[in-house]
């Protein structure tokens, strides 16, 4: 019964990627259809991202309502319902009017499903939902690019999609007995407590730290996904191609990592894997940074950056329930989350308006700069976890 439940969860976060990547994919198709710039697809991903931010700032309060399992199936019946309103813009107010809903329901079902999983399974299963998630971003590509290929248009990749989530939603309902028996379900009365305050959670020792580290992260994953093509082209003179190839592979890498990790998290422990996650990023961005005529080990080093941010994310998630107690972590994971919603709304536009500046060659520095910032929070955060943690004579290292 567990491994179909995690299953189940697996299949339900592979339905949350998938809507992912198809604005970027249609967006060369649709802005001209529907008669604006280009620059509009940023006002859609800023009106999902602010549903995102606020709705994982609420979570703590529907998931307690509600349960995970609920939680998750109403939210991708939602996410399909954008996606079917997408299928039939007509015009560009009504896509801004679809990712309403669309942002809420993905910040909330991503807020319920990770702190689910970190208070009951282990890092690896941590590590291959994350992975999962991944296979949606790789898989839905694929769904636009036949659609439109085959002249069936941007609508019917979206309407594709819809239908897909649809049936995922379906099996999310018909296995709701399985959320019961682990604590999914929808708590009684009794059992829901008081939501925190985000004043409360923000007085816990270390939470803030936690905060600004999932920011920092989330800032220079979002920005390597989006300028790092660009990045290769205007400033290392490689071709569009092959600067798109690699620039994909960042995703690849992620997910890739993201499985891989999950084989050897539970015996290396969260933060000797996030440690060397960081180590791999810095590895990545020092091959970017060094002034060699090759542009081969830049490439390389792109992949290797990506590799590096796979298991981050979902390990400092996973570590909350231990960080902060497992009363604490359904708050705090909304939290925490909502940094980094903010970091990949606001960064990667905050380094476009820099290169009219400084130029696209600070892209690897800027980089440097939001990981260094994430590992010097990481290990004050776990000073200050074993501190409390010594103070209250409790022993809980790893």
């Amino acid at each position: 019964m567990v491994v179909l439940l995690i299953t189940l969860i697996y299949l339900t976060t592979i339905g949350l990627g998938l809507p992912e990547p198809l604005l970027g994919s249609a967006w060369p198709v649709m802005h001209v259809q529907l008669g604006v710039d280009i620059s509009f697809a940023g006002i859609v991903s800023m009106i999902l991202a602010v549903g995102m931010i606020v709705s994982t700032l609420l979570s703590d309060r529907v998931t307690r309502r509600f349960g995970a399992g609920l939680t998750a199936a109403i939210g991708l019946l939602l996410v399909a319902t954008a996606m079917f309103g997408y299928s039939n813009s007509s015009s560009f107010w009504m896509l801004c009017l679809c990712a309403i809903p669309h942002g809420f329901a993905a910040g909330t079902i991503d807020a319920a499903l990770n702190n689910y999983v970190a208070k009951h399974f282990s890092s690896r299963v941590m590590s291959w939902l994350h992975a999962s998630w991944g296979v949606g971003t790789v898989i839905s590509p694929y769904i636009m690019g036949y659609s439109i290929a085959h002249g069936f248009g941007w609508e019917t990749g979206y309407f594709s999609v819809s239908m897909i989530l649809i049936c995922i939603a379906v099996i999310m309902f018909a296995g709701m007995p399985l959320w019961k028996k682990r604590g999914g379900g929808v708590p009684a009365a009794a059992e829901r407590g008081k939501a925190l305050s985000l004043t409360q959670i923000l007085r816990i020792k270390g939470v803030k730290m936690a905060l600004i580290a999932f920011f920092a992260y989330c800032s220079a994953e979002a920005t390597a996904m989006l300028w790092a093509s660009s990045y290769l082209v205007i400033n290392r003179g490689i071709a569009e191609d092959i600067a798109a190839r690699y620039g994909s592979l960042v995703f690849w890498g992620l997910t890739g990592g993201r499985f891989l990790g999950g084989f050897v998290a539970d015996k290396i422990g969260d933060r000797n894997m996030v440690r060397g996650s960081i180590a791999i990023m810095l590895t990545g961005i020092i091959m970017i940074l060094l002034p060699v005529e090759t542009n081969q080990l830049s490439l390389i080093g792109l992949v290797v950056f990506g590799f590096g941010c796979a298991t981050v994310f979902p390990l400092l998630i996973h570590s909350t329930p231990h960080n902060f107690g497992v009363e604490n972590s359904r708050a705090i994971i909304g939290v925490q989350m909502a940094g980094a919603y903010t970091g990949i709304a606001l960064m990667p536009p905050t380094f476009g308006f820099l290169t009219r500046v400084t130029g696209i060659g600070i892209f690897p520095f800027y980089l440097l700069v939001f990981t260094l910032l994430l590992l010097v929070l990481f290990e004050l955060l776990n000073r200050t976890v074993d501190k409390t943690a010594d103070d209250q004579g409790i022993g809980i290292r790893e």
